[in-house]
């Protein structure tokens, strides 16, 4: 497919009206859904801006390229649009930006698709093309730009035949997305590197997969490698190599410094045991705590479904227990089922967490030292409790940063008996370690911590568990799903599974389900300070409220975040402390009203929602003027 099939003239605006990044957005997205090209505007929408929360695509030089891939795309499209005044758009030089190219692509693109994709992006690395469209007048006039600019760069390329001397330096790109940025390092280094003498090898790690994918001996013979990636891509190929590795927006706008790092050859050698790890500190972005964050998240992320599975599972068995009894087949099969699955969770948790600081030879030691965690301490400190969740987390990260060290302390280990590292080496002193110290630190400190929470938990008086029911409650509507969301939802899981009681899971749930819920109820009620689509959207959010899918929110929030989660954090507390007051149990992690059958005190629970609910919904309600709206026609 060429490149001018996808740039489509029918869908292009040569003169935007917006004169903000939301409005521009708004705009581009509404010419799509006018010409066909897209079948749900809420949808496709939805992805652009959260690919806008990932990080601005504002990528500098007066240019944005805002996109998304996913099943409301009914053909792979590319949109023009210019603004002449400039609009302020978070750009990454924090100028103005002129030129959008507003990409959109289906769930199922096909390589055709996304190699024409790829094409036009690196298009756009040309400064005389950008200087040209500034200029153009008609969308016929954008398109002949186009295609002069695709006929020279493919003359270039056949008129550089490649020099064999020239140092060989090999590069590996990758963004969240894989539609844009990806391509456009790609072509960036690539003429850097003609430009300077050196001949270039880069791997694409984009949509339609792993494309020029390096060879065994091109990694051998290079001088350096070039990671730009915003993702995890593969590179234990790469030990022994020098590495730099940085973000995807450098490989497209500092592909000149990042070749004239490589061969300066001030770079940290790259070492890796069966794992992805390098002490090069370029990869050592965004603070501790960041690390600290994702760390942690990855660990949950991979318990959730252990978590959600088990629990329901168990919850059912709890019902059916109390009409065919505790020796019903039915009864005693989900029960050991969904306990078989809870048993997986703290090593699930302490492995993953292991796993996402020290790579593949942390894995073990991190499950195993989570597995300890859940064992009654046997140690110097006998007791009758477990580490429990606290216990996994600290095995966890002492897993990780444990494997980290023994990297660097063996890395002069002569290359003959690498293999040892992560074959015996890694194994058996991170396994020795971890277990040593889980059993002589850890579980004697952590279970009699733990003892003295469920202690607390299960004797606290009524105002505190109220009090404590409200703080998780309003955790829940502080960002909608995001660190301190899953921080009380975390915390609701480990009561629930430390002592076996929901009484803190309903307030989580009620919390969570309620931001939605008051969406839903705002635009319901106060139809007139609602647009259309948005009223739309809060028919949806019934249905997300309802299944606890606080996510539903987010598009309100991002367009009016004060009024939004200030009212629903407001309901949130409310109804997070009604459930504790009203003694409401959920013995299940997740599923909303669809497993409120399973619940103690049902009614109590759906009271206390439906108040936290209206209650949010009446303050946005009331709170939010006419005139702002979520999406303009």
């Amino acid at each position: 497919m060429e490149v001018l099939n996808i740039l489509k003239k029918d869908i292009m605006i040569m003169d935007l009206k917006a004169k903000t990044k939301e409005d521009a957005l708004h705009e581009m997205v509404n010419s799509f859904f006018a010409n066909g090209l897209v079948n749900d505007k809420k949808l496709f929408e939805q992805d652009i801006f959260k690919r806008e929360e990932e990080a601005t695509t504002g990528i500098g030089d007066g240019i944005a390229m805002p996109h998304a891939r996913n099943k409301a795309v009914n053909a792979a499209a590319v949109l023009f649009a210019k603004s002449e005044q400039g609009i302020d758009y978070d750009a990454l030089d924090g100028k103005p930006v002129h030129l959008f190219f507003m990409i959109a692509a289906p769930a199922n693109a096909n390589d055709v698709h996304l190699q024409a994709l790829a094409g036009l992006s690196s298009l756009l690395l040309d400064a005389n093309l950008i200087t040209d469209l500034k200029k153009a007048k008609t969308p016929t006039e954008v398109q002949q730009l186009f295609k002069a600019a695709s006929d020279k760069k493919e003359s270039n390329e056949i008129q550089q035949p490649e020099i064999q001397d020239l140092p060989l330096i090999v590069a590996v790109t990758a963004c969240p997305t894989g539609i844009a940025h990806t391509y456009m390092a790609e072509s960036a280094l690539l003429d850097a590197g003609k430009k300077m003498n050196v001949r270039m090898r880069v791997e694409t790690n984009g949509s339609e997969g792993v494309k020029h994918r390096l060879s065994t001996d091109e990694i051998a013979n290079a001088v350096g490698v070039i990671v730009a990636a915003d993702k995890k891509v593969e590179v234990e190929r790469f030990a022994g190599k020098k590495v730099l590795q940085t973000a995807v927006i450098d490989g497209i706008k500092k592909p000149d410094e990042l070749i004239q790092r490589v061969l300066a050859g001030n770079l940290a050698t790259f070492e890796v045991a069966g794992g992805n790890s390098s002490s090069s500190e370029d990869n050592k972005q965004g603070g501790i705590w960041h690390h600290v964050y994702q760390d942690l998240m990855s660990g949950i992320s991979n318990m959730l479904p252990f978590v959600v599975g088990g629990g329901i599972l168990m919850a059912i068995s709890f019902l059916l227990e109390q009409s065919l009894g505790k020796t019903s087949t039915a009864f005693i099969f989900l029960n050991s089922l969904g306990t078989n699955a809870f048993s997986f969770l703290i090593p699930i948790l302490a492995g993953f967490i292991a796993f996402s600081i020290g790579d593949r030879p942390a894995m073990m030691p991190g499950f195993v030292g989570g597995y300890m965690a859940t064992q009654a301490s046997a140690s110097i400190v006998k007791s009758s409790g477990s580490a429990g969740f606290i216990g996994g987390i600290m095995a966890g990260f002492i897993a990780g940063y444990l494997i980290l060290l023994l990297k660097k302390i063996f890395i002069k280990l002569p290359k003959s008996l690498d293999g040892l590292k992560p074959m015996i080496i890694f194994p058996v002193l991170g396994l020795f370690i971890i277990g040593t110290l889980m059993f002589f630190v850890i579980d004697p400190i952590f279970s009699v911590v733990n003892l003295f929470l469920v202690h607390f938990l299960t004797t606290m008086g009524t105002a505190n568990a109220i009090l404590l029911g409200a703080i998780l409650g309003g955790m829940q509507a502080v960002d909608l799903g995001g660190p301190v969301n899953k921080a009380a939802y975390t915390t609701a899981i480990g009561v629930l599974t430390a002592t076996g009681d929901g009484s803190m899971m309903a307030s989580v749930m009620v919390g969570g389900m309620i931001p939605p819920l008051a969406i839903a109820i705002a635009t319901t009620i106060w139809k007139n300070k609602f647009t259309e689509d948005e009223r739309k959207a809060g028919i949806s959010n019934y249905v997300l409220g309802i299944s606890f899918i606080t996510e539903g929110a987010i598009p309100f929030a991002i367009a009016d975040p004060l009024r939004v989660i200030g009212s629903c954090i407001i309901g949130s507390v409310i109804g997070g402390g009604l459930a504790q007051l009203w003694k409401v149990s959920v013995p299940a992690p997740h599923g909303g009203l669809w497993v409120v059958l399973l619940m103690h005190n049902p009614l109590y629970f759906v009271l206390a929602l439906i108040i936290g609910s209206v209650v949010a919904g009446t303050i946005y309600g009331v709170w939010k003027p006419k005139k702002i709206a979520l999406i303009e026609e």
